[in-house]
């Protein structure tokens, strides 16, 4: 009956958090109005909701929730693996090898040197001998150079972000922690040395390299090919995706029971898990087909995951313990801070970085969550005499990081224009919008066939007034910037849909204003060099390419003449329209029961960015994108019954 009762309490404590993780990402979005991210609205809640204020979430039941905190950082491993892609990181290698050592050896050397000779201000360092204040220092630059590559991860994520800078942080930040897990372990056996708490030997230190390449090994091969074997599965992703996480949990549970399994010998023999998942990752990552699969698994499922490991991490907090620490936590946070400037500094100039780079260049490294916060209690398990108190000051240290790294790190994204975060999107106000960049025959005869739709057309153009003949029929407007004061004055805010027909280098700046901030619906592009493409993809344009949209069409007409015809617009008073759901009463009523025209033929509907191939019982929600078919009466009518 006890173990029953165990059990209903285990799953009432993991039904209740959850309840809670749902409600902190709803909470969260408040933050990202006033432009913080995401996860420190996810941390802010999970303090709220944890045993310190509200107590919605026991202290006591942190251990009960610990394979919630471990999936997600199995998970996080195989995220930052997965960014571990050879063939583009080539490019970005000098960068991201120069800028981890900067971050790495430096922050590691300065920030034991200062914690050294801060000893005295440090009250668990204080009047302690040489060898055990040395072993602190080193043990603390080691917890200095760790990083968070969740909260990387997730502000990329909800930024979108991408280019150089973006790339170079996530190289250093996956590498660093890599590395940073080595050096922790060859730091704590060296201290156990110093301090007497324990012989270190040659033996022992056989058993440290061991331990490490063991942790390789099975993470490269028995994990890689676990993870390879799930993403052949012919299911369904989201089966496929608690698979995936299922595995590198497993990952924990092989190293936990290891542990324990060997307790008893004269070495316990203890394999890193987040090494394991990194390199289980990097193998699918790198050495087999199914990259694409993995990626779009990381990418639909990372946030559920970090919404439950920055709750959880909020919750886990201990913020009673700030206001006897704050002051040797802020020494260490600005020892760490330094020596994080500086290393970025050194590494920016020895890869030979752009300067932008090198003076935000630290701004991305300063959160700390899941590893530091790991490391901190495995000195506090390892040191009792003082590692307790040494715990209670990183955490201190950690929370100030968590709370003030994230928005840095975007704040330097969108400083290096690296974002690719769409703007607030328009409110239709009853007019269909255009503007067209780009004076030529082409665009005017876009323009007035547009007219003679029922749009709203602006032609905007760089060419001086005078230089050409201005048609009496359509609205000219004459740009010289493009920023968001010129297209303020064409009321951008308000469009539809934007043509651009200039050089790649103007249409890719037009094309960034525009995502960013009008949100707007449709960027059309006409593309002028085939390499310059993946970049307006990125901002989610329509890209038209005439070297390859002739052939296209001739290929479409050949092998369906009457619907290419027809699509066109070619059939005499038949066209297609893509018309968006603005009416209230028509949210949920499946197609079969709407009453349309009776030439009206409906193809598909767009919603969330997902095409949907219709039928009958399909139904209808607010802001789908339905695209019809039918005479132009009819699709005036059809329109008219969509809108407000």
């Amino acid at each position: 009956m006890e173990a029953i009762l165990t059990y209903q309490e285990f799953f009432y404590l993991t039904a209740g958090f959850l309840v809670i993780a749902i409600s902190a990402n709803q909470i969260a979005r408040v933050f990202q109005k006033v432009n913080l991210p995401l996860i420190t609205g996810l941390i802010v809640t999970g303090v709220i909701a944890g045993p310190y204020i509200l107590g919605l979430i026991p202290k006591q039941s942190a251990s009960s929730l610990t394979y919630i905190n471990e999936m997600a950082l199995a998970f996080i491993a195989f995220a930052a693996g997965a960014e571990l892609y050879l063939r583009e990181l080539r490019s970005r290698f000098n960068s991201i090898k120069w800028n981890t050592f900067g971050q790495l050896f430096v922050t590691f050397v300065l920030g034991a040197l200062a914690v050294y000779l801060f000893a005295d201000e440090i009250p668990y360092m204080a009047g302690t001998s040489t060898s055990v204040s040395v072993s602190i220092a080193f043990i603390t630059a080691a917890i200095f150079v760790a990083r968070s590559p969740a909260s990387a991860i997730a502000i990329i994520n909800e930024l979108r972000a991408k280019g150089p800078f973006v790339q170079t942080v996530m190289g250093v930040t996956v590498l660093k922690d890599f590395l940073v897990i080595i050096i922790f372990s060859i730091c704590v056996s060296v201290a156990q040395t110093l301090i007497g708490g324990q012989a270190f030997d040659s033996l022992s230190l056989v058993f440290l390299v061991g331990e490490l390449v063991f942790s390789f090994l099975i993470g490269f091969f028995l994990f890689g090919n676990l993870l390879k074997l799930s993403l052949k599965l012919k299911i369904k992703r989201r089966f496929k995706s608690a698979i995936v996480v299922l595995v590198g949990y497993g990952a924990y549970v092989f190293s936990n029971q290891l542990a324990d399994y060997s307790s008893g010998w004269e070495h316990t023999i203890f394999l890193e898990p987040l090494l394991m998942c990194i390199l289980a990752s990097f193998y699918v990552t790198n050495y087999t087909q199914y990259r694409p699969e993995f990626l779009k698994i990381i990418e639909e499922t990372g946030m559920t995951i970090y919404v439950a490991f920055f709750t959880l991490t909020g919750a886990s907090l201990d913020i009673s313990v700030l206001g006897s620490v704050i002051g040797v936590a802020v020494i260490l946070f600005i020892i760490r801070l330094i020596t994080m400037i500086i290393g970025a500094y050194v590494g920016g100039y020895l890869a030979k970085d752009p300067p932008n780079h090198m003076h935000l260049g630290w701004m991305p490294y300063i959160t700390q969550a899941g590893v530091a916060l790991g490391l901190a209690t495995m000195v506090s398990n390892t040191f009792p005499t003082w590692g307790s108190a040494f715990a209670t000051v990183i955490v201190a240290v950690i929370i100030m990081n968590q709370f003030i790294g994230p928005p840095l790190f975007k704040w330097a994204i969108y400083k290096l224009g690296e974002d690719r975060s769409r703007g607030t999107a328009y409110e239709w106000d009853g007019i269909r919008d255009a503007i067209l960049v780009g004076f030529e025959p082409t665009s005017l005869a876009l323009a007035r066939q547009l007219v003679t739709k029922g749009w709203d057309v602006q032609l905007a153009t760089c060419k001086p007034k005078g230089s050409f003949d201005e048609p009496s029929d359509l609205s000219i407007k004459y740009i010289e910037q493009f920023n968001r004061e010129t297209f303020d004055g064409l009321n951008a805010e308000k469009t539809e849909a934007v043509v651009l027909m200039l050089s790649d280098e103007e249409n890719i700046e037009i094309a960034e204003l525009f995502y960013h901030e009008y949100g707007t619906r449709d960027i059309i592009v006409r593309l002028n060099h085939r390499q310059n493409a993946q970049q307006f993809v990125s901002l989610g344009a329509l890209v038209i390419d005439p070297s390859t949209a002739m052939v296209s069409l001739l290929d479409h007409f050949v092998r369906s003449p009457q619907a290419t015809s027809l699509l066109l617009g070619m059939e005499p008073g038949q066209d297609s329209r893509d018309i968006e759901l603005l009416n209230p009463d028509l949210h949920g009523i499946p197609l079969r029961d709407l009453r349309l025209p009776a030439d009206i033929i409906i193809l598909s509907i767009i919603r969330g960015g997902q095409t949907i191939i219709s039928h009958g019982y399909t139904r209808l929600r607010i802001k789908d994108t339905v695209t019809v078919v039918g005479s132009n009466k009819s699709l005036e009518d059809v329109q008219l019954k969509f809108d407000r």
